[in-house]
């Protein structure tokens, strides 16, 4: 079956009506972000081709905006089933997959793309990487090697080794060179699917090209670009593996996908909620804004009385996640992704008993349909919880990815309106027959320099200043940690000596540098607004010695701090959180409480560095380069309309008259006000938004 063909036994417009429940606000948003457009539409029409370009950029953002929804947990937690009725698409992608073979598969919903481009790519594991994973057996390989766990890490090597044989075997001599490509189509299918994303084990006739799973042992992710007109607003789903998974295959792939969303869906199975296996997801998590985090109990098709059992998991969450550390007060939504896929497809007909007659049981007590017919499509899918799922979705889009990247757009949008008032002031003074002193382009244009190196000059230093400190936090941080728990681990020996395993959580150290960072993101805030702010000001008084006469209503305002992405890195597994054999062969090897207290500190040192890496090097690089970026986009939109305004201050009168016109002069001016108005609110909305993220910064 082709994936966007109609769905067997579903009428298209009943589907669409589906699955339009719970996107209200996206409908909203949709609406609010076409009026912008609009309104910068008629923004380009009254620009000179550089402005016009500057607004141009600005639509293009408009429409390439599509916020992430990165999907994590269990494996057989039913995550993918989940995305799959999430699109529409029951079947999209293979819900039967195991942990060697899993893909991180983004789904690009609505997304534009140029004429031409692919609908279907699939990246693979670079020579490095696919080295390191055969040779060292990945992250769980190192922590085996390190913490001298001989039989997991031969275990490792022949599972891989295994895993080696049967890729080369389906692949033939075109592996190697398959290493670091990337495939690109421009159909999508089942068996396209199928080929790069499903389980790639025990398959005859190798010689085969479109066998399943012929190249997902070495697919790192897969991007497939969908067209969903339910859905309002583009989109990207992220599919990660599952983070129970035993060999830890992907779990950096998954930190980075959460990294680079702002919302996360956390799937759990209602049968086994929060079992001993989470704790790898709870940590993943920990470090997420509550508000960024939405929970799903999938399975409930599988309990035997959801409507009594579904309090007690809910406490039960709620529960674990206090007693561990976890988010406060996440949104819990219950449902089914078997009974969404079932609304979508064959019905309530196709259903298994089992599971018919659950639906049928829990409906008769839900309110709300008390008397409905079970069987009817709305009441399967209202009972499936998508609805309420897509509700929450929608609400923290809106009002937090949505409500910040408009406010950005009309912050840059209202400078350009604010050039042009100012243009066309001088333009309405000079056809009046004032006289104006204007400075010379050339002069201006070392006089923007100046402004330009002063300010990247001071943002860098003020950058450098937050880092240091934030580095040094961190460092700190770390040496606190590792003191604590050596003298925990000598308390120990001494009451216990050397035949008890001593268990010490890292937890502690998570936290110490999880407060080090919500520093650095309060810090970097201040500093970009400061930055940022006296930039502004200092454009300002360049337009003011552009013009020897006072505009009214002139204003530069600044752009918004950058975004800090919370430390999911924190989240990495280390050997102190496996607390298995793994920890009880490293702690047998020892002799000595010397050995153990000098071997201890070498082994979490190793374990830890490349969290602090990543924090103190990787992380605060992108971060730096993101605030920098930011800077060096305002200054060039505000060096393209401070240029322009002093080109047109020096046209001739004849010039002047012929793109200006006297008769059409006064309407220009009061499009422009209107203009302006329109936008203002901006400033508002960003002022409420950036207080709103000062607030979740104290409260975490």
């Amino acid at each position: 079956m082709n994936v966007n063909s109609e769905i067997p036994g579903a009428p298209r417009a009943e589907i669409a009506d589906l699955m339009q429940s719970g996107l209200g606000r996206l409908v909203a948003l949709r609406h609010e972000m076409a009026e912008l457009r609009e309104t910068l539409g008629d923004l380009g029409m009254l620009c000179d081709p550089a402005t016009e370009r500057q607004v141009a950029r600005l639509i293009a953002e408009l429409d390439t905006h599509a916020p992430s929804i990165t999907m994590v947990g269990q494996i057989k937690s039913g995550k993918t089933s989940l995305v799959n009725a999430m699109v529409g698409r029951p079947g999209l992608l293979p819900a039967d997959v195991n942990p060697w073979t899993s893909v991180v598969t983004s789904l690009h919903v609505n997304e534009r793309q140029a004429e031409g481009a692919p609908v279907a790519s699939f990246q693979f594991f670079n020579g490095d990487e696919w080295d390191h994973l055969v040779s060292y057996g990945g992250r769980i390989g190192e922590l085996s090697a390190r913490a001298g766990a001989n039989e997991e890490l031969q275990k490792i090597h022949d599972q891989i080794a295994e895993m080696r044989e049967k890729t080369r075997a389906r692949l033939g001599r075109r592996f190697e060179l398959l290493l670091g490509q990337r495939h690109d189509y421009g159909h999508l299918d089942d068996d396209l699917v199928q080929r790069y994303v499903c389980l790639g084990d025990d398959f005859d006739g190798y010689g085969q090209s479109d066998q399943q799973g012929r190249f997902a042992d070495i697919t790192k992710p897969a991007d497939l670009y969908l067209k969903v007109p339910s859905l309002p607003v583009p989109l990207c789903l992220r599919d990660t593996p599952g983070v129970n998974d035993t060999f830890l295959m992907r779990e950096q792939i998954t930190i980075k996908s959460l990294r680079d969303s702002r919302l996360c869906v956390v799937v759990l199975s209602a049968s086994q909620a929060l079992s001993s296996v989470d704790m790898g997801l709870i940590r993943l998590i920990s470090t997420l804004k509550s508000k960024g985090i939405v929970i799903f109990v999938n399975r409930i098709d599988e309990l035997s009385d959801p409507a009594s059992q579904l309090p007690d998991i809910r406490n039960s969450i709620l529960t674990t996640f206090e007693r561990l550390n976890g988010p406060k007060d996440p949104a819990i939504v219950f449902g089914s992704a078997y009974w969404a896929n079932m609304a979508l497809g064959g019905g309530f007909g196709a259903m298994a008993r089992d599971s018919a007659e659950t639906l049928r049981a829990f409906a008769a007590v839900t309110p709300g349909l008390q008397g409905a017919d079970p069987t009817r499509r709305d009441v399967i899918w209202q009972m499936s919880g998508m609805p309420a799922l897509l509700e929450c979705l929608s609400e923290r889009i809106a009002e937090d990815t949505g409500t910040r990247f408009l406010a950005h757009i009309r912050k840059r949008a209202r400078n350009i309106v604010s050039g042009l008032r100012a243009t066309t002031s001088v333009a309405s003074m000079r056809l009046d027959g004032n006289a104006i002193d204007v400075m010379a382009p050339a002069p201006l244009a070392a006089l923007l320099d100046r402004v330009e190196a002063e300010a990247h000059q001071h943002l860098n230093a003020e950058l450098d200043r937050v880092f240091a400190a934030f580095a040094a936090r961190v460092d700190q941080s770390h040496a606190r940690f590792l003191d604590r728990a050596l003298e925990s681990l000598l308390q120990h020996l001494e009451q216990k000596g050397e035949d008890q395993v001593w268990k010490y959580s890292p937890d502690g150290l998570r936290m110490l540098l999880r407060t080090s960072h919500q520093v650095l993101r309060k810090n970097l805030g201040s500093t970009c607004v400061a930055v940022y702010g006296a930039t502004a000001n200092r454009l300002a008084q360049a337009y003011r010695q552009a013009v020897a006469v006072e505009v009214d209503g002139f204003t530069v305002t600044p752009p918004g701090p950058v975004e800090v992405p919370a430390p999911v890195s924190l989240g990495a597994t280390i050997v102190l959180d496996l607390q298995t054999s793994l920890w009880q062969s490293w702690w047998r090897k020892r002799r000595g409480y010397r050995a153990y207290a000098s071997g201890f500190h070498d082994l979490i040192a190793a374990e830890t560095a490349p969290i602090i890496a990543e924090l103190k090097d990787r992380q605060a690089a992108e971060i730096r380069q993101a605030a920098i970026a930011r800077l060096a986009d305002f200054l060039a939109e505000q060096r393209a309309i401070l240029m322009d305004f002093v080109d047109k201050a020096h046209l001739s009168m004849h010039d002047l008259r012929s793109l200006f016109g006297i008769s059409s002069q006064a309407e220009r001016a009061e499009l422009l006000d209107l203009l302006y108005d329109e936008l203002s609110w901006a400033e508002d909305a960003d002022i409420e938004a950036e207080e709103l993220t000062t607030r979740e910064g104290t409260a975490a």
